[in-house]
This record gives structure tokens, C-alpha cells and sequence, in this order.
């Protein structure tokens, strides 16, 4: 069973992180930063449909604050979804700003409405945490998902990804009369393997998504990463495997009723091909920001030392052993799928 029985140190944006953010078009400056936002006068707690506490507080602002506020978040959206179009902004309003106060990070979380046809959209800051930023940046290279994000300073601005939340999704996944449980095997097995290649920790059921795609014949599952404070943190190989949280035994179970140990092992390789794909057709980024973490202390090194070990002996491969920091064990597993 996977545990985490720390909480997770937060690390600064170095300066080869940085140089690899502006290079990449990253860094771009706005006009807000997180720490202006803490300047909230008052909070209400934020409960969903069904009256349940989200652990999310509404934000409320000083009337002479909450105008410049408003402003000055539209156009960061307008920055992370037009590439900084501000007509865009025309016919947005900011409908609430939420604080997550159990997050490492404190997120905030904008609601964004579109006056004409009342849709709306998220989008989230954030102090910045360099582990994040890297599993930001290997999720959008690594991936089969593109990732929007943007960092000024010490502060990260994210989209939202949407999908149904794990946890909620396998709540309600048994009165779902399309499920597919084949399908979503078959996503889960592929999704722990991108988990453990790119060394991606802590995924249970509160820390991805589900995203549904009805097909004209069958429907299609992807899970998605939400969360990535964890990246290349632990020393633990299970909290690299999300087959090792008891929050996800309900998809664990499904996967051991429909697929066969042959059919996961195809689907293992199916997956470690695609990861190795997207390596080389990104070589130069992935280089560059395997440069840029290699010089960077994301890890205590009793984790480092840990996870080269139980790696070493998973692989049976003693150049584990041989690995200084979190970056060059990350280099390697990925030199694992090459092979």
C-alpha cells in the first residue's frame, strides 16, 4: 500500500528552471500576483449541489480592491487562453474566487463567465513550487495531453483539466449502463505505467480525472493527472504506481476481472512505446529541462538514495545505483524504455 507520511517540501524556481521557462515561453509577465490575492477581507465556505463542503472558501474583497482584482485576473486568463488577445476580455466577468485551504499550495480557483451565453470556465493561481512546474512540463511532453501553464516570478498560473473527479467517477461508475469496464482497465494499466515511467507520485483517486468520450459504438476513457507537487518527490517506488492506493482499489478490482496478465503486459509495452515516441519527437525539450533539473535539489536525498535502490533492484539495473539526484534516475527510467 502506497503512503505518504510527510508532508511534501516545497522547492523555489532555480535559475536553469527559469531560463528553460523563458526560452519556452513560459515565464510571461502579468499583472497579479498570488500574494495580492491573500489581501481578502472575508470567506464563506463552498458547498456543492448537494449541500456537501467542498473544502473551498468563496473569497470576498474590498470594494476599492475587488474592481482592480477582477481586472487584472481577466487578463491573466486572456493571457493563458488567447496569448494575450484583451478583447477577449469584453464579455468575461469573474463570477467568484475561490481559496483551497487543505491544498500544500493554497491554490486559488477563477471562475470565468461568459456574459453572452452565461458558459464558464476555471483556471488556477498558485504559489510557485518547482516539483510542480516540472511535472507540468514532462505531463505536457510525455503525456498524449497538452498543458497550459504560465509563471511569473513565484507565482503559477494553471488551466483547468477537465473530467469527472476519480473519486466521484467511481462512485457513480456502477449506474453507468454504458460503462465499458474493459476500456477503463485498459486506460488505468496505461495510465499507471505513464505514472511510473515519468516517476509522477500520489496519483489516488483525488488527484486525477476521468475524461469521458461517448463514441458511435463504444465509449472511450482517458485519466488525466491533476495534481503535480509529486513529481520525482518520494523515495517510495509504490507512490509512483497508483495500483498501490487503496483509493483506487475500485478500478484495481475492475482490472483484475477483465484484463489478463498478457493483455496488461501489451498494454504496458503499448504504453512505454508511445512515452518513447513522445521522447524523441521532444528531444530537444526534454534535454533542455533534464539540463535544468539535474542542477536543481527537488528531493531530499534520502529519497534519492531510496528510490535509486528500490528502482535498481525493480529493473535489475545497477547504473540506478550510480544516480545523484532525482533528475538523472528520472533520465534513466526513460533511457529503460529506449532500450
Amino acid at each position: 500500500m502506497a503512503l505518504i507520511s510527510r508532508k511534501k517540501q516545497i522547492y523555489s524556481i532555480s535559475e536553469g528552471l527559469r531560463s528553460y521557462l523563458v526560452d519556452y515561453a513560459r515565464e510571461v509577465d502579468i499583472p497579479i500576483h498570488y500574494h495580492e490575492l491573500l489581501r481578502y477581507t472575508s470567506s464563506i465556505a463552498l458547498y456543492d449541489s448537494k449541500e456537501q463542503d467542498t473544502l473551498w472558501e468563496t473569497v470576498f474583497y474590498d470594494q476599492s480592491d475587488r474592481e482592480e482584482i477582477h481586472l487584472n485576473v481577466k487578463k491573466i486568463y486572456a493571457l493563458l487562453k488567447a496569448g494575450g488577445d484583451m478583447s477577449v476580455m469584453n464579455h468575461l466577468y469573474v463570477d467568484r474566487i475561490d481559496l483551497c485551504i487543505y491544498g500544500n499550495t493554497q491554490p486559488f480557483r477563477v471562475r470565468i463567465v461568459n456574459r453572452i451565453n452565461d458558459n464558464f470556465d476555471y483556471f488556477y493561481i498558485k504559489n510557485a513550487d518547482a516539483s510542480r512546474v516540472y511535472g507540468l512540463e514532462l505531463e505536457h511532453l510525455l503525456s498524449p495531453n497538452r498543458i497550459s501553464y504560465l509563471v511569473h516570478r513565484n507565482t503559477l498560473i494553471e488551466e483547468h483539466i477537465a473530467g469527472i473527479p476519480g473519486d466521484k467517477f467511481m462512485r457513480q461508475m456502477n449506474e453507468d449502463p454504458n460503462l465499458n469496464p474493459i476500456r477503463l482497465s485498459k486506460e488505468f494499466v496505461k495510465f499507471n505505467e505513464r505514472c511510473f515511467v515519468r516517476l509522477l507520485g500520489d496519483m489516488h483517486s483525488s488527484n486525477f480525472v476521468v475524461d469521458v468520450t461517448p463514441d458511435f459504438e463504444e465509449t472511450h476513457y482517458r485519466i488525466r493527472a491533476i495534481d503535480f507537487d509529486q513529481q520525482s518527490y518520494e523515495g517510495k517506488k509504490s507512490i509512483y504506481l497508483p495500483q498501490y492506493f487503496k483509493e483506487n482499489n475500485i478500478l484495481i478490482e475492475l482490472g483484475m476481472k477483465y484484463i489478463t496478465p498478457e493483455s496488461m503486459r501489451q498494454y504496458q509495452r503499448e504504453e512505454r512505446a508511445l512515452i518513447a515516441t513522445r521522447f524523441k519527437s521532444s528531444h530537444k525539450e526534454m534535454e533542455d529541462v533534464l539540463q535544468a533539473m539535474e542542477k536543481d535539489r527537488i528531493a531530499p536525498i534520502q529519497n534519492v538514495e531510496q528510490l535509486r535502490d528500490e528502482l535498481a533492484k525493480h529493473y535489475k539495473n545497477p547504473d540506478f545505483l550510480h544516480c545523484n539526484n532525482m533528475a538523472e534516475i528520472l533520465r534513466l527510467s526513460l533511457e529503460q524504455i529506449m532500450r
